[in-house]
């Protein structure tokens, strides 16, 4: 007997709603021509979603922390989560993707002492949220213990949101990658090759606890990246820019797109000659904006609480203490309007913070979540997030950035003889016990009596974070602050923005192809 049975075809439409009712949708379509005008605005919103419940109410929430109480613990809370995502692709010459996602669910913890019960569930019917409840308690022991009634409050908003992305049509959105397509590949002959994307993310959360906090938050992303590839013979040059933040859709257009491609396929272009770079210690210039990828992963996770109270971090007792020159001012900023860290409050209800780190050369403070804080007898900074329900909170950066200083960027570059100016940073890596770093730089030129002249490739830069914080000798007027980063940390990705002035390091190690 043949137990297979050929089913009907599943109507686009029906899918859609079949993944709507289970909590998560994605709709991928490889050739934008093939859509119809229909199924195109379907991407920017479906009705179905309605049937999402888009909250908990206060009561349920009440019930459930009583339920993550039910075998004691000092703490217990809520999360609950709605995410809808959106992203448009464009390349070779056509979109090539278009997804939606919605995602929700609630997480639950109970702390009892250094100990975190954690558990989520992404089914939001009365009893597998209050089993999730439940599970989270078995960390805990001892009699039941009791939650505050709650009492909401109504945060103060850092994000500049008029016109809600996701209320755009996808067509709207589609239109800027074509205009940057086409001016990129006009640029130059040269551009052999050009990518660009449009996303945007929405979601909304609701922090409840059991010492009566109650907050809801709206949380908005949005970015638009391009990136292009010149060729010339053998060799490749590639180029590209983005902006990024807690923006609305008005922040973006047409004339925005042109820009970016333009400079996109510019950089491309302009890198194309680069030849290997030295290898051996020099002095560096690190450009305004990119350079703040460097401060946030050498410099930032080092004083995240968690490595701090573990005595893990190089900086863990070094509070009050000169950890840099002079010039080094360094905050995390939370509260950075449009920032794409920005926060007006953390994944635990905290508002957001702006918090200076080291504040003229001294290790002013750490970044704490509640747990970390409470161990150790300092103060919340709004710095406890989590990447969604499905994970607990842990210290995490926001915006991080080095404040301008005195210089004109101009005089640091006539300042160094012999050295490399750096224009745009890559990925990079530390060791947060040892401080030691490596990073790549997908942009940089020779520095020659002054000038910047030829440009480079395979550039690393190697060291120690303590050492280069020392050897900041010269800091610019001309801050820049840029987002669009996404931070690793204990398998957990979570959005960060960076920046920094014009600065000058006296000496640092670059890995080059030549000596």
């Amino acid at each position: 007997m043949n137990d297979f049975v050929q089913s009907k075809p599943i109507q686009r439409r029906v899918f859609l709603k079949r993944g709507l009712q289970s909590g998560a949708i994605l709709v991928s379509m490889p050739l934008w021509k093939n859509l119809s005008a229909k199924e195109i605005e379907a991407l920017a919103g479906s009705e179905n979603e309605a049937a999402i419940p888009a909250s908990l109410s206060q009561e349920e929430l009440q019930k459930l922390l009583k339920a993550a109480l039910s075998r004691g613990g000092d703490f217990a809370e809520v999360y609950f989560e709605r995410t809808v995502q959106n992203s448009i692709g464009l390349d070779e010459d056509k979109i090539s993707s278009a997804t939606r996602g919605v995602d929700m669910g609630a997480g639950f913890r109970v702390v009892q002492g250094e100990k975190t019960g954690y558990a989520y569930s992404d089914d939001l019917d009365p009893g597998k949220l209050k089993e999730a409840a439940e599970t989270a308690a078995l960390i805990a022991s001892g009699a039941a213990g009791s939650a505050q009634t709650l009492k909401s409050f109504s945060p103060t908003s850092y994000y500049l949101v008029k016109v809600s992305p996701d209320t755009v049509a996808a067509k709207q959105k589609t239109e800027l990658l074509i205009k940057a397509n086409s001016v990129a590949r006009a640029f130059d002959k040269r551009i052999t090759q050009f990518r660009a994307g449009f996303s945007d993310m929405t979601k909304k959360i609701i922090v409840a606890n059991s010492e009566g906090l109650y907050v809801e938050d709206t949380q908005t992303l949005t970015g638009l990246s391009t990136n292009a590839l010149a060729l010339e013979g053998g060799k490749r040059g590639m180029g590209y820019e983005s902006k990024s933040g807690s923006y609305g859709f008005e922040h973006f257009d047409p004339k925005l797109a042109e820009e970016m491609a333009r400079k996109a396929a510019e950089m491309a272009v302009r890198v194309l000659p680069a030849e290997d770079a030295p290898a051996g210690e020099f002095p560096i210039v690190i450009a305004k904006g990119f350079g703040g990828i460097f401060f946030h992963e050498a410099i930032g996770h080092s004083l995240e609480a968690d490595g701090i109270r573990k005595r893990t971090s190089c900086f863990w007792d070094k509070l009050g203490k000169p950890i840099a020159s002079k010039g080094v001012t360094l905050l995390d900023d939370g509260t950075y309007m449009g920032g794409w860290g920005a926060v007006s409050v953390d994944d635990e209800g905290c508002p957001g913070h702006k918090t200076v780190l080291i504040d003229k050369g001294v290790c002013a403070a750490f970044l704490q979540d509640k747990l970390n804080a409470r161990l150790t007898k300092m103060a919340q900074t709004g710095n406890g997030r989590r990447q969604s329900f499905r994970f607990y909170p842990i210290p995490r950066m926001t915006n991080t950035y080095l404040l301008a200083g005195e210089s004109a960027p101009e005089d640091i570059i006539k300042s160094v003889a012999k050295g490399l100016y750096i224009a745009k940073i890559g990925g990079g890596n530390v060791d947060e016990t040892t401080g030691r770093f490596v990073f790549s730089v997908t942009e940089g030129y020779m520095i020659e009596s002054g000038k910047v002249t030829r440009p480079l490739k395979g550039i690393m830069l190697m060291g120690s974070g303590q050492d280069v914080l020392m050897n900041i000798s010269m800091v610019g007027n001309d801050l820049l602050i840029i987002g669009g980063g996404g931070c690793g940390k204990n398998g957990q990705s979570k959005p960060v923005g960076f920046g920094n002035p014009t600065i000058k390091v006296d000496k640092i190690t670059v890995g080059g192809g030549r000596v």
